[in-house]
Parts: C-alpha cells; structure tokens; sequence
C-alpha cells in the first residue's frame, strides 16, 4: 500500500438540511464513478441516510471530495425510520447503520445494522434511491443479546460487508466477539470474531469464519473489527480499529485467506483447536508519516484503477458528529 493523500470536510457540514457527519461505511459505483457513504445518525438530526460522494483521485492524491446527494434509508413501509411516529424520537426506534455495499450486477446496496435498543441486526437491501427491497436471513447466533451471555454483544456486531467480486456472496464481519466466544479484545489478549458468509441469491448463510483480532495497541483501551472488503473471491482485507476516551486511535489492515477455512456456523462457542483465518499485516496507519494521526476511521472500499494501473482505495472516518473528531478521507494505491 502507497498513501496518496487525505481531504477532510469541515465540521458541521451540511447537505441538503442534513449534518454531514457519522460516516461509518463507503462503496463504490465503477459505472458512475461514485461513492455512497452511510451515515449512522440516530438522533433528530435525521434519519439513517447515505450520501453520494464524487472524489476527484489521483496518483497525487485527493483533490477534491463533493458531496451530490443524500438519499433515506426507507423501512418496510417506505417511509424514513423515525419519521413516522411523532410520539417518538428517530433516535428510539431506528436503527444504527454501519456497512455498506454496493452491488453492480444488481444495481442495489446491501446495509447493515449493529442493533440498538429493541431492534435486533439486520443485513437490508436498497436501491439507490434508498427504496427497501428485501432482507437478509440472519444465523441465530447474531441476534442482540438480552442476557449478556449468548448472541451478538449491543454496539458490537455487524459492521463491515464486503460483496465478492463475483457477487455470488456478500461477507459480514461482526466488530466484536458473540458473547460465547469470549472477551473483547483488550490491552492482554486478542479475540475471536465471526465473519458470515452469505448467498447473494438466496439471501441465507452458507458459512462462518473465525477471525482473530490483534490485542488492544499501548495506549488504546480495545480493539475491533470496524469494516472489510473483497479483494478476490478469496481474499479479505480487514481493518482493525482500536481506540479509548482520549481519542487515541490506531488502525491496522490485514489480509485474511478464505481459501480452505474452517466453517465454524455449528459451534455455539469456537473451541480453540479450530484455526481462525490465516492472517498476515498490511499497513499499519499510525506509521505513515504523511498521514498524520488517523481519525475514527470506519470504512474502506476498493476505487478506480489508477493511470498507472494500480487500484485504489479509500477509508473514511466517523466523527461521531463531534468537534473533537473529523470526517476524513484517505486514498491509497494498492
């Protein structure tokens, strides 16, 4: 990986009466030559939401980021989440979007929600104009947790999608462990987390992949998976974030093999004679010079090909709508 350059919006955006902010997944449109980035805004701000990004990109870096459009993401009924029940604030009944992918076969995007309060996570589909078209079949073992021992930890599980290049299946990786499978990843020891596999077609779970993820760097207070992309059929590149209230950030990527993986689906809990994916490290963000301090960074996604014939890629960062944080992003040359 080369590090092209960066561009950062100034906060406090805004967009067609919306605060650009919350940025927590990106994909790309190669026919359009766009990109749509979801938001998680949960509270009266607005709705769940994605924008359409066009980002002028280089071998010399970024020079320009520009949003188009902003479209909601619309529930069963078609209406926005949130807007539809005025004894209600958004923030109590919507959901908490985090990955993103764009389908261009089937001109569609496939979106995730980590849970929040009632509602369990959900893989939805939508068209561009944020129309819902169907939904995913989740394993059992993804649901939120209600006791605190079995299913999917609350603000800890389907984060990153990645839709393999042949489209037949869409990949979910969950930033941290099912409550069975042990602790989060902390400054002693790693973890264990669960990437899905699914078939596009059908729209169920074929398989389950354990990833481990590093223990929490010097200085962080804990370590997750926060987005994955496919680089081939059998290869995943995955971002690990590690972060703590003083806002230290550190973000690594790796680069996890499928090919012959263990598929660990049956197991309520992975014992540790079963191998994770095999992994080996990429890039690590806070060594490249260039860059800076990395923000809250949340999502990548695989770009144009470059003059030169590389391909490129780029991550953005959630800024939590804070001040204290950025909406950042990042362009590399692979």
């Amino acid at each position: 990986m080369e590090f092209l350059g960066q561009k950062t919006l100034p906060h406090g955006t805004t967009f067609d009466g919306t605060v650009v902010g919350g940025l927590s997944g990106i994909t790309y449109d190669p026919d359009r030559r766009l990109y749509y980035v979801i938001c998680d805004d949960r509270s009266v701000r607005g709705s769940a939401r994605f924008y359409t990004v066009r980002i002028a990109l280089s071998v010399s870096g970024i020079r320009d980021v520009k949003i188009v459009d902003v479209q909601s993401l619309l529930d069963v009924s078609g209406k926005p989440f949130g807007r539809d029940d005025p004894d209600h604030q958004p923030a109590v009944i919507a959901p908490d979007p985090e990955g993103i992918a764009f389908d261009v076969a089937r001109q569609q995007l496939y979106w995730s929600s980590e849970g929040f309060n009632t509602l369990d996570p959900w893989i939805r589909i939508a068209g561009l104009d944020g129309g819902h078209r169907g939904e995913f079949c989740l394993p059992g073992n993804l649901t939120l947790s209600r006791d605190q021992r079995r299913g999917a930890r609350p603000n800890g599980s389907l984060e990153g999608l990645a839709l393999s290049p042949d489209g037949r299946f869409l990949y979910a990786a969950m930033e941290d462990p099912l409550w069975e499978d042990g602790d989060r990843a902390h400054a002693g020891g790693g973890a264990l987390i669960r990437i899905t596999k699914f078939d596009v077609e059908c729209r169920k779970p074929v398989a389950q992949y354990g990833y481990q993820v590093e223990s929490a760097p010097p200085g962080t207070e804990g370590n997750g998976v926060s987005d994955i992309v496919a680089v081939s059929d059998d290869v995943l590149l995955v971002m690990e974030r590690a972060g703590s209230r003083k806002l230290k950030l550190q973000v690594r990527l790796f680069r996890a093999d499928l090919t012959g993986a263990t598929d660990i689906s049956g197991f309520d809990s992975v014992p540790s004679s079963v191998p994770p994916l095999p992994k080996r490290p990429v890039a690590d963000l806070a060594a490249i010079p260039a860059l800076g301090t990395p923000d809250n960074v949340e999502g990548l996604t695989l770009g144009p090909v470059l003059p030169d014939g590389r391909r490129s890629m780029v991550l953005v960062s959630d800024d939590n709508f804070s001040d204290r944080q950025i909406s950042q992003f990042l362009a590399f040359a692979l």
